[in-house]
């Protein structure tokens, strides 16, 4: 689950990482409100109003602006709210900003200069270890640093049996070139920012970048926090903290029946039983020259409702040209996958693309006899390379 920069610094602040203060604004006259307050508290002079989607590179879109008065707060807030904004990591269209955060500058004057550095901590699955992953060139796309200046990137694995370590935490801020008070402010920060992401299940905890004010402190002026949807049922604090509107509507509708689905661009829809069989579907769909529109797994324990919810959630998608139903039939039965079938044919109405039906299993008879008594339009497949040779005719008619 994705959480706002604002939500995730909230998770930072409450483990002790370093976070400038802000409030969360839904209009221009709260952002002047926000501002205001912030003044009183922190007298800071400046603020920046920062677009609140679930999206990075917000800045090179237009979504972040810094305001030198309460005007200029104003302005950019009311400029920024009902934008839609379009960064490498949104849709073509973009996504409609509804909030902004305002917060106070940590860009102010000192008697060093200010510094940027990136900083994330996530799961090396080769590895199964976690591991902090670093670079003195932060505010910039670590892609690009790691393309360009690999000796840039540092890491950092955590065993499991002993966690991050102290002399870890004061190697990063070594690898950092930081010295005096930043030295020790950086290791704080480190230990920190480990523990609020064991803390919260996380998967990531991304913050670019970390700055190094004027005075030595560390910020995280930014912060992207991805949770773990398996340990949810641990963080009811977390899951009330998920935004609906930065979601894809037919996925949250998908989640509602316990199908797990995400959309794709291709042409042909998918809906398999158990995520390696998906994939390996997929894989098939691309060979036989069409392309996927979708993932979706209707779990092992699939009835002929959750059928019928699927069948209607990838019809929505007006790109799909044709329908693969592969299941294997081991807790699933594919009799009730195929009255499923039947049922959607029936409550939908006429469905205009064809459906390649492929049951193999438990009772995969059975399911196959309800298919063909059942006078619908409907291609059954007993081999995989068979279900493979229908999609690529029916793509050609």
């Amino acid at each position: 689950m994705n959480l706002h920069e604002f939500q995730g610094k909230s998770i930072l602040r409450k483990y002790g990482v370093s976070v400038p203060e802000g409030i969360v604004a839904y209009n221009a006259q709260e952002a002047v409100e926000a501002a205001r307050t912030l003044k009183e508290r922190t007298g800071t002079e400046k603020w920046a109003v920062k677009a609140q989607i679930h999206a990075g590179g917000r800045g090179k879109g237009g979504g972040v602006k810094i305001a030198k008065t309460l005007e200029e707060v104003e302005l950019y807030a009311s400029q920024i709210i009902g934008m839609m904004l379009r960064t490498p990591q949104t849709p073509p269209e973009g996504k409609l900003v509804k909030k902004v955060l305002i917060e106070q500058n940590i860009y102010y004057p000192g008697p060093e200069p200010v510094l940027e550095f990136y900083m994330s901590v996530l799961l090396n699955r080769q590895k199964g270890r976690n591991m902090i992953m670093y670079s003195p060139r932060g505010g910039m796309d670590i892609e690009a640093v790691a393309e360009e200046t690999p000796d840039q990137i540092f890491t950092e694995e955590i065993d499991p049996r002993v966690g991050l370590q102290a002399f870890q935490a004061r190697r990063i801020a070594f690898n950092l070139g930081l010295s005096g008070d930043s030295f020790k402010y950086m290791v704080k920060f480190v230990d920190a920012l480990y523990k609020a992401y064991m803390a919260s299940d996380a998967s990531l905890f991304e913050i670019n970048p970390v700055i190094k004010a004027a005075d030595g402190k560390i910020f995280a002026a930014d912060s992207k926090v991805v949770i773990d949807n398996n340990a949810l049922f641990r963080h009811p604090e977390i899951v009330e903290m998920r935004d609906l509107d930065e979601e894809d509507p037919t996925e949250v509708e998908a989640g509602n029946y316990k199908l797990n689905y995400v959309k794709l661009d291709g042409n042909v829809g998918c809906m398999v039983n158990g995520a390696g069989l998906a994939m390996a579907t997929m894989d098939m769909i691309k060979m036989s020259g069409g392309a996927p529109a979708n993932f979706l797994d209707v779990g092992g324990t699939a009835d002929a409702n959750r059928v019928e919810q699927a069948f209607r959630i990838i019809l929505k998608d007006p790109n799909v040209k044709a329908i693969l139903v592969n299941i294997f039939g081991g807790i699933v039965r594919c009799d009730r996958v195929a009255q499923g079938i039947v049922d959607a044919y029936k409550n939908i109405g006429e469905i205009s693309v064809p459906i390649i039906v492929r049951l193999q299993g438990t009772n995969a008879e059975e399911g196959a006899q309800l298919i063909n008594q059942s006078g619908l339009r409907v291609m059954s497949a007993v081999q995989l390379k068979d279900a493979a040779e229908l999609v690529t005719q029916v793509l050609k008619n």
